[in-house]
Formats: C-alpha cells, structure tokens, sequence
C-alpha cells in the first residue's frame, strides 16, 4: 500500500520528443517577450513587469500543451478578464490585503468555470490585481487595459509561432461525431461519442480533455490494433 501511495508521487511517462520541447521553449521566450515589451511601450515598465508571472505561466500552456482546453483563446482571454475584474470589485469592498486577494482567486475560480474560461495562470493574476504594487494600484480601473493588451499579444504570439512551427493552434473546431466511435463486436454495442460525453460527466473532475480528443485516440489506437492484428496475420502465415 505505502509502495502504491510514493508511486502516485512520481513523475508520469512523457509522450512528447526533445525536439518538441525546444520548440515549446523558444515560443515560451519569445511570446512572453513580446507581450511584456508591447505592454511596456504603452503603460511602462514597471506596470508590464508586474504582469510578467502569470503571462509566463500562461506561456507554457499556449506553447507547451497548446491542444488543451485551459490553453486556447477563450480560456486566456476570458479568463484575465475574469480575473482582473473580480479583483477589482473584491478591492473596491475589502481593500487590498491578503484575505482580500485569497477571496479574489477564489471567486475568480467560480466565475472562470461558470464562463468556461478556466485559466490557471489567472488566478496568479487575480492575487497581483489586489496586491498590486503602486504604479499598478493608482491606475484602479484602468488596470484592465495592460491586462488584456498582455493577454492578446500572447495570444498573437501562439497563434503565429504555433502555427509556423506546424502545431495546429487553436484547436480545430468539432466536426460532428459518427454515432458509434467504435465498430460493435458481436454482443457489444461499441462506444459513442455520447458515451465518452457521459463517462467524463460522471468522473465528476475537471480533466483537460475534450471528447473529440478522446475520440481521436480511440480511433489511433484502433489503426495501431489492426496493424498489430494484421502483422500477426502474416507472421502465422509464413
């Protein structure tokens, strides 16, 4: 059992080549440069500096794992703006402390998934709007503008380094799903896309998956099993 509990504790097995992760690195550089120094031009230094965290952490989810559901536009997008709002309203009331800001991550958190715009680099940022530094406190309201300016050039940035560097960004729209994923055996009636829908429903967690992504490893795992299937086949034959 205590063999079982430490195993939880290390680290899982990545998918992803050396390749892919200088890749991810270079864009991660490049895009938090960018939206950092666009940001400085218009508001200052000091200002874009201040917003330099959570856009990193940000960063590595456009750049690193681009294809899930806490990286694409809305998510980032909608959830700064989630998040700097709600700091502002949790300012306005209680003022700028500590309990302050743990209440203003902790609202921004429940406003973000009544959107569906979970970004976890938001709440980062939603604890920086109330316990901001001065330069960044004087401009109360307004603080919404360098916020949404950084998000957007980091958007930018994604959509264009993804795209150059053939990494499909952001992810495709659904196409409607066949109504059996996979072919019935003989007493089985296979899986639907419905199915995946209701089995993720009642994980009762937020995973970042989506259907469609599940859908597509089904059916890769499937061409692989044929493959494997077929060369036994022949293996026998010979």
């Amino acid at each position: 059992m205590q063999t079982r509990w430490i195993s939880r504790l290390l680290p899982a097995a990545t998918h992803t080549r050396p390749l892919e992760w200088s890749r991810a690195a270079l864009g991660v550089s490049l895009g938090t440069l960018f939206s950092v120094w666009l940001c400085s031009l218009f508001f200052g230094l000091p200002i874009a500096m201040h917003l330099i965290g959570p856009l990193g952490a940000s960063a590595i989810l456009l750049f690193a794992v681009s294809s899930g559901a806490l990286a694409q536009p809305w998510s980032i997008l909608g959830g700064y703006l989630c998040a700097t709002v709600v700091s502002l309203i949790v300012v306005h009331f209680f003022g700028r402390d500590l309990a302050s800001a743990c209440l203003a991550v902790g609202i921004a958190l429940l406003v973000m998934c009544l959107l569906r715009c979970l970004h976890p680099p938001a709440g980062a940022l939603a604890l920086l709007v109330v316990l901001a530094d001065p330069d960044s406190a004087r401009l109360g309201w307004e603080l919404l503008a360098p916020v949404m300016l950084s998000a957007v050039c980091m958007l930018l940035a994604a959509l264009a380094y993804n795209n150059l560097t053939r990494v499909r960004y952001p992810k495709k729209a659904a196409e409607p799903a066949p109504s059996v994923i996979t072919p019935p055996d003989e007493g089985d009636p296979g899986i639907t896309a419905e199915d995946l829908q209701q089995a993720l429903a009642k994980m009762d967690a937020f995973i970042d998956v989506t259907p469609q992504d599940l859908e597509e490893l089904i059916r890769t795992s499937e061409h692989y099993a044929r493959r494997r299937s077929v060369g036994e086949v022949l293996s026998h034959a010979d």
